[in-house]
């Protein structure tokens, strides 16, 4: 087993937290914290608050007097990003369905959610639950990411993996994580839910790595792109990883690396 092989045993939601996080999801909580914070909420709810990379940062930016109510789908994630908080009284840790969530109308100043609205399996549905639950004068903060094409290492990956299974690439990261990425399409669906007000930015960060396998490992191993390799060919996972770490190395080099990452932020207004 390789050394960074070796960074992948343990609990997913703490593999996630270590690995994922720091790659293409840290610089995009700290934005999204900051952006919230703005607006100077005092009841807040996080969906899909996942290993609680948003939670961590915008807690502290809060005010003493902010209640802050976060949920996610999966007991585990939750249950990691609880143990990953500094206690603070404010905050209320709740497993919710974003489709159906256990809160009363009008009862929160702000939405948020870092990466989420992709997986949602009803999207307007999960827009009209964020609608009903805030206060005039209320803000649904989220973000999503841009095409594949400009997100390098999960492309890379991508291309690798279809020169491997020509007949049938494992198309994940390019269906699913990176597959809402019409702006468009984001607003009609917003204003569909009932929102007043929905602006767009595009924002640019980079994915940093001490080696083109984390990477190769991350997407791979970290994400049902791991379903879909094994599904094609029983025993292929770790030679599709080597082929997409390869891939990497071969245009970014064998040392640390570091490549474009780009998402979509999104405030709709009541």
């Amino acid at each position: 087993m390789l050394e960074a092989d070796k960074l992948f045993t343990g609990s997913i939601p703490e593999n996630y937290d270590r690995y994922m996080v720091p790659l293409i999801f840290e610089a995009f909580a700290v934005d999204l914290a900051r952006r919230a914070a703005s607006l100077s909420p005092i009841s807040v709810l996080e969906i899909a608050a996942g290993t609680g990379v948003v939670t961590r940062e915008l807690a502290p930016k809060l005010s003493p007097d902010a209640h802050y109510v976060v949920t996610d789908l999966n007991q585990p994630m939750l249950d990691y990003a609880a143990s990953r908080q500094a206690p603070d009284s404010r905050i209320t840790w709740r497993q919710a369905d974003a489709l159906a969530l256990p809160f009363d109308d009008a009862a929160f100043d702000l939405v948020c959610c870092q990466f989420g609205a992709m997986f949602f399996p009803d999207r307007p549905a999960a827009y009209r639950e964020a609608r009903r639950l805030l206060r005039p004068g209320g803000h649904f903060l989220f973000n999503v990411w841009d095409r594949i094409e400009e997100n390098v290492f999960a492309d890379e990956v991508t291309k690798a993996l279809a020169g491997i299974f020509p007949d049938d690439p494992p198309r994940f990261l390019a269906r699913t994580p990176h597959g809402y990425h019409d702006t468009g399409l984001i607003r009609r669906e917003l204003e569909g839910a009932g929102f007043a007000r929905v602006l767009i930015e595009t924002r640019a960060e980079q994915s940093r790595a001490s080696s083109p396998r984390l990477p190769a490992l991350a997407y791979c191993h970290g994400t049902l792109l791991r379903t879909e390799i094994e599904a094609r060919a029983a025993g292929t996972l770790d030679a599709a990883t080597d082929h997409a770490a390869a891939a990497i190395a071969a245009r970014h080099g064998h040392g640390e690396v570091a490549a474009k990452i780009q998402a979509h932020i999104v405030v709709a207004a009541v």
